[in-house]
């Protein structure tokens, strides 16, 4: 049966065609027009409508490079069943000015709904929700680490909801968060309105990682697999099983001081473990972070320059060690996974 008419950000978008569409967002002040870029691709079969968003956080890049390889998957595409809605640049403002916030200086990830009146940011908000969002079934949203943190791969989202966690487990990366919504974020709005997001975290802000984009774009391809978009593939070596964490937990500083890293993301850790040293710029006088818990590292601050109370690592917990273990193991061979569950495609361009 052939795909219904569809309408997003004002465009109609008919079956077996693919749109590029640049949405009007405020004028700058110079008067100069900005737009968000969006690429429709829509199935002549009828399916699931998926959005794939980067930036909401301007700063963070590595989702927009996954979205700019997975709309080259040409010969893939051609088989899509129902429509994919790919928005690289969400905060279109910040990205370019190299910040995480809009220019009235609030985060558009704690804006959802938003409002047609309200703030530049509740505006965006607002229209993104209303004209994009608001049409389609599910979501995966793609973020980094914020300022001077970097993150493992792994996923965000209501794993209590056995759709929601089937996707999340289709992505392959080794941990799991059961995560609850916070105020104003997209993944809380949309899912009010019954669209299912999953958030993929990975990397670091203003930085292209290789490996956490090559892990990000096979997990977006896998999740268009398992809803029935894309033909399933062929037999493939077995992914370790992910873990679900259902508690996390930052480790700040005791003191400031120079702060050395002796763990690296995805390591497994013990309560008691030592993760890293504060020192004086002379080395006299030495501080040990040491974990609070048993679990996995999944984020960590990458400055070494540290005052106190600042977070270090971002632990998550598992309620069985065995679990970490297992995952611990599973990131070494998280990478070549990764790439065998990609087609061949031509090299990306610029």
């Amino acid at each position: 049966m052939s795909a219904a008419p569809l309408l997003i950000a004002g465009t109609h978008v008919s079956a077996g065609t693919r749109v590029k569409i640049e949405f009007p967002l405020a004028d700058l002040y110079t008067y100069g027009p900005l737009a968000m870029p969006i690429e429709v691709v829509r199935g002549r079969l009828e399916g699931p409508t998926v959005f794939v968003s980067a930036a909401i956080h301007g700063d963070e890049i590595n989702g927009i490079e996954i979205i700019h390889r997975l709309l080259r998957q040409h010969s893939a595409l051609r088989q899509l069943r129902g429509t994919l809605v790919c928005i690289p640049i969400v905060n279109v403002f910040g990205f370019i000015n190299q910040t995480r916030y809009l220019p009235d200086g609030r985060d558009l990830n704690r804006s959802f709904p938003g409002s047609e009146r309200g703030s530049l940011t509740s505006r965006v908000a607002h229209l993104f929700l209303r004209e994009i969002a608001a049409k389609c079934d599910y979501g995966i949203d793609l973020h980094t680490a914020a300022a001077h943190r970097n993150n493992l791969p792994h996923i965000r989202a209501n794993l209590d909801d056995k759709e929601t966690l089937r996707i999340a487990r289709s992505f392959q990366v080794p941990v799991l968060l059961n995560s609850n919504t916070r105020d104003g974020s997209l993944r809380q709005a949309a899912g009010e309105l019954g669209v299912k997001v999953v958030l993929f975290e990975g990397g670091e802000r203003l930085r292209f990682n290789e490996h956490v984009i090559r892990i990000g774009l096979a997990g977006v391809m896998n999740a268009l697999r398992t809803l029935g978009m894309l033909p399933a593939r062929g037999a493939r070596e077995a992914s370790p099983k992910p873990v679900v964490a259902r508690h996390t937990r930052w480790l700040r500083a005791a003191r400031s001081g120079i702060h050395r890293i002796e763990v690296e993301l995805g390591q497994r850790v013990r309560r008691g473990d030592r993760l890293g040293v504060i020192s004086d710029p002379f080395g006299a006088v030495e501080d040990e972070v040491r974990s609070e818990l048993d679990g996995i590292v999944i984020g960590q601050t990458s400055l070494p320059l540290v005052n106190e109370g600042d977070a270090l690592f971002h632990l998550a917990r598992f309620d069985r060690l065995s679990a970490a273990e297992r995952t611990a193991e599973g990131k070494k061979n998280l990478i070549d996974n990764a790439d065998n569950q990609l087609p061949d495609t031509e090299p990306p361009t610029y």
